[in-house]
């Protein structure tokens, strides 16, 4: 199998652990989702996690690769905010701690690049 045909394996993946984690260990996602956004953190947590397993299954599926790697893109760029409000609500934590919090913040972009590969890799197939 060519990396072109892994990448989005691995990006749908990546996408399905993460949706899967929302719901098997809520409270962890809980805690940094922005306090300005009305309802419960955990209807977040949960809304957020189905997401990612939608797109996980969009991104998998070839017919749909294209639109669900731009939806991935977006919602990438979308959950910043959380992580932002991770590194602010960790700066009192041990330096370890705080450097992880930190770390997240640029991940992003590798994320949104990628996702936006896949799709434009899906393009050229279609």
């Amino acid at each position: 199998m060519s990396r072109s045909q892994r990448s989005p394996l691995l990006l749908a993946g990546l996408l399905a652990a993460s949706g899967i984690g929302h719901f098997a260990a809520p409270r962890r996602f809980d805690e940094i989702v922005p306090r300005s956004l009305p309802g419960t953190a955990r209807a977040w947590t949960y809304a957020s996690g189905a997401v990612e397993l939608a797109l996980a299954a969009g991104v998998a599926s070839p017919r749909t690769r294209r639109t669900a790697a731009r939806v991935a893109a977006a919602f990438f760029v979308g959950v910043f905010p959380a992580n932002v409000q991770m590194a602010v609500d960790w700066s009192g934590r041990p330096a370890p701690l705080r450097a992880a919090a930190l770390a997240r913040l640029p991940l992003q972009v590798p994320l949104v690049l990628w996702a936006r590969g896949v799709a434009r890799n899906a393009e050229e197939r279609s």
